[in-house]
């Protein structure tokens, strides 16, 4: 930082200067500096932080999913013949991968949604964060929005590999 004519470096005096607050409004003047830098230090650790909400228990033929801010344990019952193949938990969502179905819970939706395999359809990845979670498959993409329980897919193109 230059200040002055010269170009050099600022001097202690002149930062003192620059930073300090003219008389009667040097009270009002620091209280507009201590806000705006507690502001600025806060919000980068604060912005979209959703707590931990959510924990799956896998059992061989259910998982439990135990919803901390409802206070409430939903399960989620396989049928026969259904295996687990994957599954991933954040902070507030859960997805389970079966031989049959995806399956989703929300925290906020509460309760577990399913939607169908395709014949032959292969999971290739699942990634869930705060809210969302989304699956890439052979055959499709979808998400999951945990605050309404919504599930959305898009088919997608023919992969020549």
């Amino acid at each position: 930082m230059c200040i002055g004519d010269n170009h050099e470096f600022a001097s202690r005096d002149d930062m003192k200067r620059w930073w300090t607050c003219p008389g009667e409004t040097a009270t009002w003047c620091k209280l507009v500096w201590g806000f705006l830098l507690s502001v600025g230090l806060v919000l980068p650790v604060c912005a979209g932080e959703v707590e931990k909400l959510l924990f799956l228990v896998v059992e061989k033929d259910e998982v439990i999913a135990s919803n901390t801010k409802a206070g409430r344990f939903d399960r989620l019952q396989l049928h026969a013949k259904e295996r687990i193949s994957d599954y991933q938990v954040a902070n507030a969502v859960a997805v389970v991968v079966t031989n049959q179905r995806y399956a989703a819970y929300g925290v906020l939706s509460g309760g577990w949604k399913s939607i169908k395999l395709i014949a032959q359809e292969k999971t290739e990845s699942i990634q869930v964060e705060d809210y969302s979670a989304t699956i890439v498959s052979s055959e499709r993409i979808l998400n999951f929005y945990g605050r309404s329980g919504a599930w959305n897919e898009v088919r997608r193109s023919v992969q020549f590999r």
